[in-house]
């Protein structure tokens, strides 16, 4: 899993290939830090598919701000370079990959 940033989301994410799974989060998250290995296994089993990469809204408030994101966590699906999909909140990987499944 990559951490992307204010200056290089346009790159990473907006300009990839396939579609980009963004957390949106921050060190004082609770249910971040609980997501971490949920994102790891996933970007690990489908990265052939989906990309998965962090944003720490903190350190990041350009691009937190652009996509007015007010909760953390907050995923989000980027295809083409538009977002396609928000989701807020920890959730089991088994949820996350059903929520995926129209997107990847």
């Amino acid at each position: 899993m990559t951490e992307v940033t204010d200056a290089d989301f346009e790159t990473e994410v907006l300009g990839a290939e396939l579609p980009v799974l963004v957390e949106f989060t921050a060190d004082w998250c609770p249910p971040c830090r609980q997501m971490a290995p949920v994102l790891t296994a996933l970007a690990a089993e489908e990265g052939d598919r989906l990309k998965v990469v962090q944003l720490d809204v903190d350190s990041n408030p350009a691009t937190t701000n652009a996509y007015k994101v007010l909760s953390m966590p907050t995923f989000m699906v980027f295809r083409g370079g538009e977002p396609v999909k928000a989701m807020v909140g920890a959730r089991a990987k088994r949820k996350l990959l059903e929520e995926l499944a129209d997107v990847i």
